[in-house]
């Protein structure tokens, strides 16, 4: 049988420092990313006096240019007075501090903030002890081990402007108003720790963040800071949670990609697809195989050294779930790195840190 197709009434997304009206007193920003994808959405509700940005974007001259452009064009010279942060991801709170330092207030999650606000503080030269034994773990060649082992990582501060103290929390089930509309916070996770949507109240619209996006996956990842996570198993429940309160006239307001109808499709596919791609997993998983060697049945294509961290975070995640779940197993094999296989594959004593 086949499924209703999600439907895209924008045939084209606005360009640098423009915007789209999506909605009445709503104008959709599309900012640039170095990688794919090569943009982040963000959203300007207006607030009469002011503007309520939805997410900010990188802390790059090419984000701080378009912002400029924006705020010069079609908003107006009016200033943004409060930025609402959707989760921690520097393609998403890079700017806020920007924003504050000019007046603006920071509404955002708890954890999001409190983690976005230490990484921040978090610069290091190089990688820590921590991180190259979870890579280590996970499978990566000596070579390229040893490389990254003496080049400056990715660090949150080089693309995230400095927070200041001071934010407002939002928490699940409140009820804002922004764009002279209520709005209900409904949090996510998985993707990111509480991750919040924002789903109209009297009205059928929904910002979802990357909770929720078309035509890609979010990518859902384990990290050395918290090696024995399970996000997947969060993030599938979440979509189950939030499956139920979207509708077919619901107007999605993605993180990335273009706005959409047929919410409640796409958070059914999303469940299927990451179920499908754990049975995949299983399957593989027949003889013992490291992280590592899992990238081409997750991902079926080559993965550039651009987001071969995201990959290797992606893969022990799946994997991580799958021992959560009693699918598999883990050990360590010859060469230190943790073998996992299906079934009943005796777990080493110590357990898994990656």
């Amino acid at each position: 049988m086949n499924r209703p197709a999600l439907r895209f009434p924008f045939a084209e997304p606005p360009g640098p420092g423009e915007a789209l009206a999506v909605a009445e007193g709503i104008l959709w920003i599309r900012l640039p990313l170095a990688i794919r994808p090569d943009h982040v959405n963000a959203y300007a509700l207006d607030d009469g006096d002011g503007w309520t940005i939805v997410d900010a974007g990188l802390d790059t001259p090419a984000v701080r240019a378009a912002w400029e452009q924006a705020l010069a064009g079609p908003l107006a010279g009016r200033p943004v007075t409060r930025v609402i942060v959707t989760h921690h991801h520097p393609d998403h709170i890079g700017l806020a501090g920007l924003f504050q330092s000019r007046g603006a207030t920071l509404w955002t999650t708890r954890t999001a903030w409190l983690l976005a606000r230490m990484l921040t503080l978090d610069v290091q030269d190089r990688p820590t002890p921590e991180t190259l034994a979870f890579w280590r773990d996970a499978g990566m060649a000596p070579d390229m081990l040893a490389r990254r082992a003496e080049t400056r990582p990715y660090n949150f501060a080089d693309a995230v402007h400095p927070l200041p103290l001071g934010y407002r929390r939002i928490v699940q089930g409140e009820e804002i108003t922004a764009g002279g509309r209520r709005w209900r916070v409904e949090i996510g996770h998985g993707h990111a720790p509480e991750h919040a949507t924002l789903w109209g109240v009297g009205h059928d619209l929904v910002v979802t963040g990357d909770q929720v996006l078309p035509g890609i996956t979010p990518n859902i990842g384990v990290h050395a800071t918290e090696p024995e996570a399970d996000p997947v198993g969060d993030w599938l429940a979440a979509c189950r949670r939030l499956e139920p309160l979207a509708r077919p006239d619901h107007f999605a307001l993605p993180g990335h990609r273009q706005p959409f109808f047929g919410l409640d499709i796409r958070l059914a596919d999303l469940a299927r697809h990451q179920e499908e791609g754990l049975d995949r997993l299983e399957a593989f998983l027949a003889e013992p195989r490291t992280a590592t060697d899992c990238f081409d049945t997750l991902f079926g294509r080559r993965i550039p050294d651009a987001i071969w961290g995201l990959a290797l975070a992606e893969a022990v995640a799946h994997l991580n779930h799958l021992r959560a779940t009693g699918r598999a197993g883990c050990r360590r094999g010859p060469g230190g790195a943790w073998l996992w296989q299906r079934g009943d594959f005796a777990p080493d004593s110590g357990g898994a840190s990656g």
